[in-house]
């Protein structure tokens, strides 16, 4: 497959380039960057108008599959990874049976072969997210997780968990650390105050995140492991972050969009799409979520991307899972939010979005020069849309943000040279 994209704005944060360019893929492999390319193709992808950036790095998206195949399966999730402008999602192990075994790894890469997207496994800690005993990392290593995590809770045997950093950090694998002192967690997953004032439980407060988060970060000082915490919520894992950078510590952090979007006077308690793990947080947290954003002490924005059938969300704030969609639009959200708001530039949008997640799974994606995988977003940031729930590729639509008006229209997607989604 041959194929020109022509007379987009090129940005390609790994090396520094920001011009209008055209670029030339083969083989699917990135050939030539320059401007006004004329050679032979088989498809000319006109790009006036439009960003061409590497393709983004979801570092934590729930595919559902094996097991919870009605909320999404690993096809389902591609297609909606695709359509958001992502080429590469790492998949998180709690789905029923939990990756937690080589043959789990081995059957979710060969189902995710012939989807439109790459995926990379993510190998739960322990045996089937127990927390007792832990899994096969080396085995999983070997069949082809690229990191571990008991995402959806927090290992809480520290010595268990000292013991799996350590053989993370022997098998150059990154620790996706949930952090939640469940003990702490009061009745339903809703921020603590006056939200869980109004459902009469005691609620989630942000010591919830923060005792596991600083416990995190001093195992990994002991160890040596590399440790990357997921979807941080808290004005002070803000600063537990930079302490732990500025100490030494192996350490990278993400947030997602609708932990910097939302704040808990925001939140309807009659509409469950508003139910999340971390719960939304208030006006003052994510003011710093933000400005760690704006400062270099957050990495990376993930998804945690969330899939629950309808009637799942429907049995109310109380009983209803946590979780969201996001894979269809984190890119719009938070380029309106944080670009459009100046807290950041496009450029590092794109650092957050693909070339961080890259660095953080030491792979050579994220990077569009001359040699590199063809995996591409073309992304029109000049016109708004309404986002419509009703229009998602993934199986399930649970998302807060129907009707929001944003920027960033996913375009085209280019995975390995092919063209995988035409809006």
């Amino acid at each position: 497959m041959k194929l020109i994209i022509k007379n987009g704005r090129y940005i390609n944060p790994a090396t520094g380039a920001d011009d209008i360019l055209d670029v030339y893929v083969e083989d699917g492999l990135v050939k030539e960057v320059a401007k006004n390319i004329e050679k032979d193709a088989d498809k000319i992808e006109d790009a006036t108008g439009c960003i061409v950036i590497p393709g983004l790095i979801d570092l934590h998206t729930h595919l559902r599959e094996p097991g919870f195949e009605h909320k999404e399966t690993i096809k389902s999730g591609c297609e909606a990874a695709a359509a958001g402008g992502y080429t590469t999602i790492c998949a998180m192990p709690n789905t029923k049976p939990a990756c937690d075994s080589a043959d789990t790894v081995k059957y979710i890469l060969d189902k995710a072969a012939q989807a439109k997207v790459n995926v990379l496994p993510i190998g739960a800690v322990t045996k089937g997210q127990q927390g007792k005993e832990l899994a096969d990392i080396k085995g999983m290593k070997e069949a082809g997780i690229c990191a571990i995590s008991e995402d959806g809770k927090s290992v809480m045997d520290a010595a268990l968990y000292k013991e799996a950093m350590e053989i993370a950090a022997k098998e150059k694998l990154p620790v996706f650390a949930h952090c939640e002192e469940i003990t702490m967690v009061k009745g339903c997953v809703v921020n603590a105050g006056k939200l869980a004032d109004a459902l009469g439980v005691g609620g989630v407060s942000n010591d919830v995140e923060d005792v596991i988060a600083t416990r995190d970060i001093g195992l990994s000082l002991m160890t040596g492991a590399r440790l990357h915490l997921c979807h941080c919520s808290t004005k002070e894992s803000v600063n537990y972050i930079k302490k732990g950078k500025d100490g030494g510590a192996l350490l990278t952090a993400e947030i997602c969009p609708h932990h910097f979007v939302l704040t808990e006077d925001m939140v309807d308690l009659k509409d469950s799409n508003y139910k999340m793990n971390p719960p939304v947080r208030t006006r003052e947290d994510v003011e710093a979520l933000k400005n760690g954003i704006k400062e270099g002490i957050i990495d990376a924005i993930s998804t945690d991307h969330a899939p629950h059938a309808k009637d799942e969300k429907d049995k109310g704030f109380l009983n209803a899972p946590c979780g969201i969609v996001g894979l269809e639009t984190a890119f719009a959200l938070s380029y309106t939010y944080l670009v459009k708001e100046g807290y950041i530039d496009l450029k590092r949008l794109v650092e957050m979005m693909s070339c961080n997640p890259a660095k953080i799974l030491e792979t050579d994606k994220g990077d569009i020069s001359v040699g590199k995988p063809a995996d591409i977003a073309i992304i029109d940031i000049d016109n708004a849309y309404k986002i419509d729930i009703n229009k998602f590729h993934s199986k399930s639509n649970n998302s807060p943000f129907d009707g929001y008006e944003v920027f960033g229209k996913i375009k085209r997607t280019i995975v390995n040279g092919n063209v995988v989604y035409e809006a």
